[in-house]
């Protein structure tokens, strides 16, 4: 059975960290690009960050660039979100998606994830940025 869970969330002050996790299951991360995308409330879901099927290419949005970074460790079949210097501004219910069609081009074009690239999502963690 496929499956995405999200875990890491929680409450941060501004400045501080977390590393999100994102657990694979029922599918192996080296065939599929994952994207990591949020949910303000009152806004639209946005792409933040993507790694790509090859793990070669990465992407952010310039919201976050030099202060998120995607990783990925095969052997856990897991996709991680470090999250640095975090501002209010990043509070948000955060997803990872799939490309379950294995598109070799998803997250190899230098651009945030769109989300009509990722089929299949997890049930996201809550991200509160606050003092």
């Amino acid at each position: 059975q496929v499956q995405l869970v999200e875990s890491g969330g929680g409450l941060v002050q501004p400045g501080g960290s977390l590393k999100l996790s994102c657990a694979a299951s029922g599918f192996t991360l080296n065939y599929y690009a994952i994207g990591w995308f949020r949910q303000a409330p009152g806004k639209e879901r946005e792409g933040v960050s993507c790694i790509s099927s090859s793990g070669g290419s990465t992407n952010y949005a310039n919201s976050v660039k030099g202060r998120f970074t995607v990783s990925r460790d095969i052997s856990k079949n897991t996709v991680y979100l470090q999250m640095n210097s975090l501002k209010p501004e990043d509070t948000a219910v955060y997803y990872c998606a799939a490309d379950l069609l294995g598109r070799a081009y998803v997250c190899d074009d230098g651009t945030p994830p769109p989300q009509y690239q990722y089929n299949y999502w997890g049930q996201g963690t809550q991200v509160t940025v606050s003092s």
